[in-house]
This record gives C-alpha cells, structure tokens and sequence, in this order.
C-alpha cells in the first residue's frame, strides 16, 4: 500500500472553518486495556508457565524476539481481537502491545533497517512457531527454521494446572463440565471427515470447564464418539485437583452423549460423582409411565403444562456392568410428552424441592438434581461459545492438526486471562458477568499516546474514557493481590 505525497485530508468545512486531517498524531494505540491484562498475567505467571512448555533451539545470539515475548504478543492479540496472523503485519508497530508483551525499546527505534519502528514480531516469524509446532512433533527439527518444539503433553498439564489455581483455596465441590462441540474445516486441513450430526466437515473439540475456568481442550478429528478422551482427561485433571483439595466432592456432568459405561465406571472407581444425561427409550418410557399418568392429570388443569420426577433403577441390557440410579422428567409442554432422564450416582435424601440456599451439593432430591443441578450444565456451553466467538477457538485454518492444537490452546489461555480478569478486578463491578466480548469493547479497547523517555514509558489515556473509575480499579485491586504461594 503507497501513502499520499501530501499528508494532509481535507474534509467538509464546519461553518467558516476548514475540516483537515494529517497523520502526525505521535505514537498512538487504542489497546491500553492491554496494561492491566499484562499486569495480571505477570502476577499470575501464565504466559511464563506455557513459555515452559516449550524448547527454544535458537541461537540466542541472534533471537530479536524471545519465546515468551512470542507467545505474549499472540496471546494478548486475542485477548484484543485480533485472531488472524495477517494483522500481525500492522500490530507489530504498536507501541501499547509492545509495551504490555515487555518490549524494553516499545518504539522500535534501536531496530536496524526495514524493521527500524517494528518492536514487535510479523506474521511470518509467529506463523513459524505455529508451523514448527507442526513439523518437530516427531522430536527433529527439519530445517534450521523450525527451532521452536511445543511439547504437547506439558502444554496440556499445564492448562490443567492454570484452572485448579485458579480456584478458590476453600473449594469444597467441584464440578467438571464436559463437552464436544463442532469446529467447521473450510479447507484442506489435516483430519478432515464430515460430521452427519453437523452436516459438514468439522473437527470436534473436547472441552472441560469448572464454572467459567477452562481446564481442557482437546482438538480431535469428528469420525469418533463425543466422549471420546473424557477418561483420559478425567485421569490428567482429578489427581491435580485431588492433590490441592483432597477433601473436595469432585462431580462429573455432561449430556447423553457421555452416559457411556467406562466414564461412569472410571468414577465410580476412583470415588467421584457423576451426573450425565440419558437418551431416552422404550424401556425407560415404560419405567417413567406413572409420573407421566400423573403429570397428564395436572395438565389437564393447567392449560397443558405439567412436570412430575421419579427415581428409580435401570441397567441396559448389555453395556452396563450394574444397576444405576435414573431420575426421569415426566413433562407435558402444551399437551405434548417431552420425557427426559438423567443418570447419577448422587445422593437422594432430602434436601427440599424448593430453589437451595447454596450451590452445594449435599443431599439431592430427584427435582432438585434435575432442576438445579443437571440444568445448570447449560451454562458450560455458553463458556464454549464465549471461546470460539470472543476468543476464536474455531480459528482452526492450518494445514496441520497439531499447528490447529497449539492455535486452540492460545485461544483458551487467553479466555483464561480474561476470566481471571474478570474474577480479581471485575468482581462486584458491572462487568462482573461480561463476557469476554463485553469486556473488550468496553473497558480493553481504551485509545491511548505513548510518549518514552530515558526514564520511563508514560502512556496517555483518553481523559474522557467512560469506564475511567472501572479502568482505575481494576488496576488498584491487581496492584494489591497478594503474593502467590
């Protein structure tokens, strides 16, 4: 792209005066709520803890851009929007990134030649940490470009590890959400089947959350079962937890599409609850036939909507090694049946079929596990939706499988920066509940002016900034955080 000879725009007049424009504004950036989230994640060590995850072969000698300041500047680039490597080309010149990945020189004028003005890396340097990523996995390096080798299995303990300090050091339950959700595949990508239930070449991710703190996410290919990997991930993820709460109650939720036998057999096991959904059949109409005679009684008076709950026992005929426990919805939606079942190895004894007190789960009755526990998986998908809209976890393009992975991955930790924003800075604030989204356009996408001098980098934020008293707390309460132990 060439730039006008003559710098100056000329727009209409206002009244007697002429409207211009020029481009000599000084160094200015519109992602100042880039220095909080940087604040935060140094005292959380996140992007220090994934740097580790990976081997830098690269003579040090001539590295201009460190591995961390890499993945800093990726990550922190999603936390701001900007999902695709192309936009890397312009964003290498912002001195506000600069400033929050650690850049010492945040306006690049140490730099020599064409690069002269660029502290941060292109598009080409961060696309070969992902293309790398794809090319060493067999333990070589290639070519004298692939020096940068992510090593998979410590990049996905690591998240584990990231999602259970993020808990409350008081957590006494814990509850695992798990999900696959479809990743549409527009191209040629390593992996590629179509998906019937998706109409459409996919991947299908594996997701696990705890509320809104993302703990796993496995890209895998769609020619396979939705639960596919969940007792491996139930094996990475309940000793770490196990080994800071050992005392918690460690409970598995899902939809039907993981009420598979070695899953519940792996809890049962190993001393974990579970509570999943059940596809509905014959034998398990038959079983819910009372509740649904009396909930067509009641619908008869009032005006075709009812719900009756029942518990009772069950064993398929031959998947299942024992009996379980089944709770059923026998429900009437404007005089139509919508029969419903959920298996789980929770308690029964009373607690009331009122809303609870507490998110605690003591002692379930069959409406209450229904009601105001099973239901409440339905948020977890709204944690998935929140990645792959706000974050772009679907931003799967690569050639490669394990270049899409590591793409995944940087989604999620940056969904997980997010969170912990929201959590430390944002609590009892408007922003509280945002999501990711909300929180970018309205307190991240800040302007500011950068001015650096031999003593310090002094950013200039808009004085009329809106959420100015929001923007300062955050800050005062990640100043004040204590020490991580």
């Amino acid at each position: 792209m060439t730039h006008r000879n003559n710098d100056t725009l000329n727009f209409q007049h206002l009244g007697r005066r002429k409207l211009q424009a020029d481009f000599s504004g000084g160094h200015l950036s519109n992602e100042g709520g880039l220095l909080p989230i940087s604040q935060l994640d140094q005292w959380l060590g996140i992007t220090d803890q994934l740097a580790r995850c990976f081997a830098d072969h690269r003579d040090q000698r001539y590295v201009e851009h460190s591995l961390l300041e890499l993945l800093r500047q990726r990550i922190y680039a999603l936390v701001a929007g900007f999902e695709d490597l192309n936009d890397h080309e312009v964003l290498r010149r912002d001195p506000l990134i600069a400033t929050a990945v650690g850049k010492t020189d945040p306006l690049g004028e140490n730099r020599m030649g064409k690069d002269k003005g660029n502290p941060l890396a292109g598009k080409s340097t961060l696309n070969r940490l992902e293309i790398t990523n794809a090319q060493t996995q067999n333990g070589e390096l290639s070519t004298h470009y692939h020096k940068i080798h992510a090593k998979h299995a410590e990049i996905e303990n690591t998240l584990i590890q990231l999602g259970t300090q993020a808990l409350p050091k008081d957590t006494s339950e814990i509850t695992l959400d798990f999900d696959a959700t479809d990743d549409l595949i527009h191209g040629q990508q390593e992996g590629r089947y179509f998906h019937g239930y998706y109409h459409n070449y996919c991947y299908l991710p594996l997701y696990a959350f705890v509320d809104d703190i993302p703990f796993y996410a496995k890209l895998r290919i769609c020619d396979r079962d939705a639960c596919d990997g969940t007792v491996e991930a139930l094996e990475s993820i309940v000793p770490q937890l196990r080994a800071r709460f050992p005392q918690a109650r460690i409970i598995v939720r899902s939809d039907s599409g993981f009420a598979r036998e070695a899953i519940m057999r792996w809890c049962e096991d190993h001393g974990c609850y579970y509570c999943l959904g059940m596809a509905k059949n014959a034998r398990l109409k038959k079983l819910l036939e009372p509740a649904m005679i009396k909930a067509r009684e009641t619908a008869c008076l009032t005006g075709g909507f009812a719900c009756r709950f029942n518990g009772f026992r069950y064993q398929t005929t031959k998947s299942w090694s024992r009996s379980r426990r089944l709770i059923g919805k026998a429900q009437i939606i404007r005089g139509k049946e919508n029969p419903r079942f959920i298996v789980t190895n929770l308690p029964e004894d009373h607690w009331p079929e009122e809303e609870p007190h507490t998110t605690d789960i003591t002692d379930l009755s069959p409406e209450g596990i229904y009601r105001h526990f099973y239901c409440a998986r339905g948020d977890m998908e709204n944690r998935i939706k929140e990645q792959q809209l706000d974050m772009f976890a679907d931003r799967t393009s690569s050639a490669a499988m394990a270049s899409n992975q590591l793409r995944l991955w940087f989604s999620t930790i940056a969904y997980l920066l997010v969170q912990q924003l929201r959590t430390h800075a944002l609590a009892g604030t408007k922003l509280a509940k945002a999501t990711a989204g909300t929180i970018r356009q309205r307190l991240l996408k800040v302007a500011a002016s950068i001015r650096v001098s031999a003593r310090r980098v002094h950013a200039r934020i808009r004085s009329n900034f809106v959420l100015r008293g929001l923007f300062e707390q955050a800050h005062d309460r990640i100043r004040s955080l204590p020490e991580l132990k």
